[in-house]
């Protein structure tokens, strides 16, 4: 078993999820844990795809942090 990064943000009326080691591997749903269960799906069929592919190419070097700005509006 492998754990991935996912990210969900909201898309309009529905919610959009990527992970960002996958380029490639998206998926959507009409609610956040909509979009999470289809993305745990996406990532078990993408990875199978990669094997069968004899791919490896999960980018592993993804740092994520969140920073704060000066803005003016917060």
């Amino acid at each position: 078993m492998r754990t991935f990064m996912i990210v969900i943000e909201q898309a309009g009326e529905n919610f959009s999820a990527y992970a960002p080691e996958l380029p490639g591997c998206v998926a959507t749903g009409s609610t956040e844990k909509e979009a999470e269960a289809n993305m745990r799906s996406a990532l078990e069929l993408h990875l199978k795809g990669m094997e069968e592919d004899g791919l490896s190419g999960v980018a592993e070097d993804i740092v994520v942090r969140r920073v704060r700005v000066p803005s003016r509006t917060g």
